[in-house]
C-alpha cells in the first residue's frame, strides 16, 4: 500500500478503499500503520487496509515481525491526514 494516505488496491484514491488481504474485496474499515525498521526511518509509516474479518490476521502478521505501530479506524486515519502534518502520522 502507500505511505500516509491509504489507497484502494487499484491505486485510485477516488474509489472506495478495500482490504489489503490477498483476494479480499471487502470494504476497508481499519488502517494498520507499520514500518520495517531495517528499511524505514522510525517516523515513516506504511499502511495496510483491513476489513473487520482480516484486521486481526493482518495485525498478527505485522506484530510478530515487530512492524506494527498503530491500528486505527479508516475514518480516524483520514481525519489525521486532513488536519495533521506528515510528522503526526
Amino acid at each position: 500500500m502507500s505511505d500516509e494516505t491509504p489507497e484502494t488496491s487499484s491505486g485510485h484514491p477516488d474509489e472506495a478503499p478495500v482490504c489489503s488481504a490477498k483476494g479480499c474485496r471487502a470494504a476497508a474499515v481499519w488502517v494498520l500503520a507499520w514500518n520495517n525498521p531495517k528499511l524505514h526511518t522510525p517516523e515513516r509509516r506504511k499502511t495496510w487496509l483491513a476489513c473487520e474479518e482480516h484486521r486481526e490476521h493482518l495485525s498478527q502478521f505485522l506484530g510478530v515481525r515487530g512492524f506494527l505501530k498503530d491500528v486505527v479506524t479508516l475514518a480516524e486515519w483520514e481525519g489525521r491526514t486532513d488536519s495533521g502534518s506528515a510528522a503526526e502520522r
